[in-house]
């Protein structure tokens, strides 16, 4: 990015009220630096710092580098963000973690870009600039999950669990959070194509973490739990094709069982295995019931949607919120 785009960049993003908004836990080493760095890189912006129950001196450390400390009792970033996304006011919202891992100049870039191309939501995707920045598993598991949430709605972005990403107001305000944890990110992404909202992504650096700061994320427990929210969130968007599945698998296996005992019956004119008939018959019930709640459930979830457009649709576009006085 040269010079001049930066500075377009930047006169951009101070036109509108931005928020940063900063969700922590323990992060009395890092804290610090992320409110230097964004304060410099966005000397217009307001900085929130969540506090979500440390028991190191984050409050402290935050508040005297001059950000705006609120806390959370809930513990969990999803619980985290809902709490910003209902609290703060701006045009334009900043989400980033407070691990001092995330590029702060190239959130000018990224405001430029939503404003610009009126997005709702930019996504910076990480690009390693430390061997020791982002593990091997978290890199292989954001890579499997990428590919499922593709292979589910379409269509996803190159890096679905990055926690920097700027959001206009109408998608941080029309926004029903459910997620308690670090989900947060697979909710933020299926939300948006849900909705096919206009969205896009900038690279941007990403760093190891401070010395003495450790990471709160668990590979294989978080990943689970990332993946089963992706599992809740086809069934409750894509209720018919998974109902629909379910009920091809149970016609497919009713058919098995009973071609050999129709064969039977027609050569013998008897039903020798009465069970079999029973289990059969049972199947394809089943089938017949799981495609009518996939039915019935999508028709639900199509009104669940319009719901939600309506509620997007009734706030601004981005570029058109109230500027600066």
């Amino acid at each position: 990015m040269s010079s001049e785009e930066r500075f377009a960049a930047s006169a951009t993003a101070t036109r509108y009220q931005v928020a940063v908004l900063v969700p922590c836990y323990n992060e009395e080493r890092a804290i610090a630096k992320v409110v230097a760095d964004f304060r410099a890189a966005l000397p217009e912006a307001t900085i929130y710092v969540y506090d979500n129950n440390s028991t190191d001196g984050t409050v402290e450390t935050a508040r005297a580098a001059g950000a705006v400390v609120r806390r959370e009792a809930y513990q969990g970033k999803g619980h985290v963000v809902r709490r910003m996304f209902n609290d703060v006011e701006a045009d334009v919202y900043v989400l980033v973690d407070g691990d001092a891992t995330y590029d702060a100049p190239s959130a000018s870039k990224m405001i430029h870009k939503l404003l610009a191309e009126r997005l709702d939501m930019v996504v910076a995707v990480r690009l390693d600039r430390d061997e020791a920045a982002y593990r091997r598993g978290h890199r292989a598991g954001n890579r499997l999950l990428t590919g499922f949430v593709a292979h589910m709605f379409g269509r996803s972005f190159t890096d679905m669990l990055s926690g920097y990403r700027v959001f206009s107001r109408r998608f941080v305000k029309s926004f029903p959070i459910l997620a308690g944890g670090f989900e947060i990110e697979t909710e933020l992404t299926v939300h948006a194509l849900e909705l096919e909202l206009p969205v896009g992504e900038i690279a941007t650096p990403y760093y190891s973490r401070p010395s003495g700061s450790a990471s709160k994320l668990s590979t294989w427990g978080d990943g689970f739990r990332i993946l089963w929210t992706v599992l809740k969130l086809y069934r409750a968007e894509r209720p018919l094709s998974l109902f629909g599945a379910f009920s091809v698998a149970l016609a497919i296996m009713s058919i098995g069982l009973a071609v050999p005992i129709f064969i039977t019956y027609v050569q013998e004119g008897l039903v020798p295995r009465l069970p079999t008939a029973v289990l059969s018959t049972g199947l394809m019930l089943l089938a017949f019931l799981s495609i009518a709640c996939g039915l019935i459930l999508d028709t639900v979830t199509r009104g669940r949607r319009e719901l939600k457009l309506i509620a997007y649709l009734a706030l601004r576009a981005p570029g058109e919120e109230r500027r600066r006085s």
